[in-house]
């Protein structure tokens, strides 16, 4: 079983920086895929930012210039520097990883959840 431990949330003023770190732990052969995604009230769960399978990164476009994934494969984890947070950024972040749990099996996991806050 993998686990994945979302922390940084909280609540900031608009145009403020939080950084969200997320850690894989568990039998893990390798991580295919680790990003973020979002979910504000009401609305469908959105990807944010990923790292795909091939290590390279997609955004959302309302995040591009202001959101950075950055990665410690030696750690398992995943980060997201969100600078200039506007009120529509606020919702709850979720960490998600494609995992390869066995040398023919993977699976996908999310984390619990860190709500991002931003006052205008």
């Amino acid at each position: 079983q993998v686990q994945l431990v979302e922390s940084g949330g909280g609540l900031v003023q608009a145009g403020g920086s939080l950084r969200l770190s997320c850690a894989a732990s568990g039998i893990i052969f390798a991580i295919n895929a680790m990003g973020w995604y979002r979910q504000a009230p009401g609305k469908q769960r959105e990807l944010v930012a990923t790292f795909t399978s091939g290590g390279s990164t997609n955004y959302a476009d309302s995040v591009k210039g202001r959101f950075t994934i950055s990665r410690d494969n030696a750690k398992n984890a995943v980060y997201l520097q969100m600078n200039n947070l506007k009120s529509e950024d606020t919702a709850v972040y979720y960490c998600n990883a494609d995992v390869r749990v066995g040398f023919t099996s993977r699976q996908n996991y999310w984390g619990q959840g860190t709500q991002v806050t931003v006052s205008s």
